[in-house]
């Protein structure tokens, strides 16, 4: 992980995921890519499938595919949360990160874009009943 998040960061971060689906039907990942040279979404895309995120009943996964190193950042809203917020959602959320990070604040801007997510996820896709957790929350990498 270099520099950029400590064991405890990732934790934290795990526990806000588990945080933002609390209240809503939608599944958060987040990728950290330390292999990849290009800066395309195709790779992010990759591991959108990789994860199984387009298997959720409501087709509400979001994946935050991040590659520090890089400094690059990509944002994957399946169909039924994009359908929602429109493109303009996911860039406004991908230039605050992006700035965030220009200044370093690695961990506090995947924590508040994850949090941010959740509050948009629950105002689409409310639980109702039931909400179990469809895909796992832990952080992966690559």
């Amino acid at each position: 992980m270099g520099n950029f998040l400590t064991n405890q960061q990732i934790a934290s971060l795990v526990e806000a995921i588990q945080s933002a689906e609390d209240h809503s039907t939608g599944e958060i990942r987040v990728h950290i890519d330390s292999n990849t040279e290009n800066r395309d979404a195709k790779t992010a895309f990759e591991v959108f499938k990789k994860l199984a995120m387009d298997k959720t009943a409501d087709r509400n996964a979001v994946l935050f595919h991040v590659n520090f190193e890089q400094k690059y950042l990509t944002i994957i809203g399946d169909t039924g949360i994009h359908e929602k917020v429109k493109q303009s959602y996911w860039d406004h959320l991908h230039d605050y990160i992006t700035a965030e990070f220009a200044k370093g604040n690695y961990y506090q801007a995947l924590k508040s874009a994850i949090l941010e997510t959740g509050l948009e996820l629950k105002k689409h896709f409310p639980v109702e009943g039931e909400n179990p957790n469809q895909l796992p929350n832990e952080i992966t990498f690559s």
